[in-house]
């Protein structure tokens, strides 16, 4: 259902960057970029037919702020990947909002999730969906 989520960032070198390390790691790359005149939009993914991930500068000029309760989830196909991802994300300038471990009961619908905001303060999460 969702085809890509798009986080703001004023500063798009140390954004780019930071998702070419982070999501490189799970074989995203970018696969969609527009120029800084037009923004600096970037997109990585897997793919056009799956779900993506975007930065840009804001479109109204302003500067980019991150949402309080806002957050982009990224799901994962092991506990083992979250540890991994989540790490990166603090060895790359992003803050710790949550260290890797289950929420709520263990079982087949265990939620195994990590949390942490990048470098321009917008949260995120990578998760595991089961036992």
């Amino acid at each position: 259902m969702i085809g890509y989520v798009t986080l703001g960032s004023d500063n798009m070198p140390r954004a780019r960057a930071f998702y070419d390390e982070l999501l490189g790691t799970v074989g995203a790359k970018r696969i969609m970029e527009f120029g800084d005149d037009l923004g600096g939009f970037t997109m990585w993914g897997t793919g056009f037919d799956k779900p993506g991930l975007a930065v840009t500068n804001p479109y109204n000029q302003q500067p980019a702020v991150a949402g309080n309760g806002n957050m982009s989830a990224i799901a994962m196909n092991s506990r083992a990947k979250v540890d991994e991802i989540h790490a990166k994300a603090l060895e790359l300038g992003g803050t710790c909002e949550g260290p890797p471990g289950v929420r709520g009961d263990e079982g087949p619908q265990a939620f195994y999730g990590a949390y942490f905001r990048d470098p321009d303060g917008n949260k995120l999460v990578v998760y595991l969906m089961r036992g």
